[in-house]
């Protein structure tokens, strides 16, 4: 286990900068906003930052233990829009049979975390199993799960019963003592997340298998179901994630879960989880997570940049994440 734990806690040297970097960053960029706009730190906007990035950081969470044991998942915006879109289908369909109720709302919930947790077996298994590269087999299921979305939707939107989307609309605009339910259930699973990433068996076996999958085998880490129960996780939280976004427009298309893989992937590198594997920060991805959604509020708010180059901008954060984790690297 020697090898494995020294392989492990290489990147926490140079500890000040990994640690303390995406924080600063988060204050600059409320520095900034406040200085842009007065609203800004309003409760209604605070709210309203919070609860959209919601759907992405609770996908995030489970992008960061994928992340840590070397792995990829590209699938997870098809994904969210193919479970959307499935389980509006399955909703609608139980109206006739159990009526207007939470009795129907808490079956399509039901439905739509199976349908998570089917989704990301299917990717781990083919990973594992069938012996394909992450980054393809995910590839390769975001076009299946596009197009699904596409050809159930006939290629339009498909809308959940207007009657049963006014008793689902408190999922996502309800709330506790004036947070909303999304916030409520990212701040949940980004604590589960980090709890299970630092204090158990599994979290450290992520670990071991994303520094170095051989040594993990001598250890007597079962290597591929780590992989499996990672994939059957994410899928797991896109289908939590769909529950809570599915109540705020009532439908699904082909545009829905449009470029959420490539800000779950940002928010992951931003805080700090290593790219290839063998350490991971859960924290790190919520800071991540607000940094992305400030940016594009702060964007919506002024007239610095267009907001259509958020896509952009994200890419770019990317790419100079990555430069400075291989910097870090370089300096260790």
């Amino acid at each position: 286990m020697s090898a494995e734990a020294s392989s492990v806690a290489k990147p926490r040297k140079g500890v000040d900068f990994h640690v303390l970097g995406p924080l600063v960053a988060l204050v600059a960029l409320v520095v900034l906003g406040m200085s842009l706009n007065d609203q800004f730190l309003s409760s209604g906007n605070v709210t309203n930052v919070l609860a959209r990035s919601a759907f992405i950081g609770i996908i995030a969470v489970g992008a960061t233990f994928v992340i840590t044991i070397g792995g990829l998942d590209l699938s997870v915006g098809s994904m969210a829009a193919f479970l959307a879109g499935v389980t509006i289908i399955i909703l609608n369909a139980l109206v006739p049979v159990l009526g207007i109720g939470w009795n129907t709302i808490i079956v399509g919930m039901a439905a739509c975390l199976l349908l998570g947790l089917a989704a990301g077996f299917l990717n781990g298994i083919l990973i594992t199993v069938g012996r394909i590269e992450a980054f393809i087999v995910t590839l390769g299921t975001l076009g299946i799960f596009r197009s699904l979305v596409v050809w159930l939707a006939d290629g339009g939107t498909l809308s959940l019963n207007f009657e049963l989307r006014e008793v689902y609309r408190p999922v996502y605009y309800g709330g506790v003592a004036g947070i909303a339910w999304p916030i409520i259930v990212f701040a949940l699973v980004a604590i589960a997340g980090e709890i299970v990433m630092r204090k158990t068996a599994y979290g450290r076996h992520a670990a071991a298998v994303g520094s170095n999958a051989q040594v993990a085998r001598y250890s007597a880490i079962h290597v591929d179901r780590v992989r499996l129960a990672t994939y059957m996780l994410q899928g797991m939280l896109v289908g939590i994630a769909t529950i809570m976004y599915v109540p705020r427009l009532g439908s699904a298309s082909s545009t829905t879960g449009i470029l959420w893989e490539l800000e779950a992937i940002a928010a992951v590198i931003i805080g700090g989880t290593v790219l290839k594997g063998g350490f991971g920060r859960v924290w790190g991805t919520v800071v991540g997570v607000v940094i992305l959604s400030l940016i594009d509020n702060i964007l919506n708010l002024t007239d610095l940049v267009s907001p259509y180059l958020n896509g952009a901008i994200q890419g770019v954060i990317i790419i100079l994440a990555v430069v400075l984790q291989r910097g870090r690297k370089g300096a260790a």
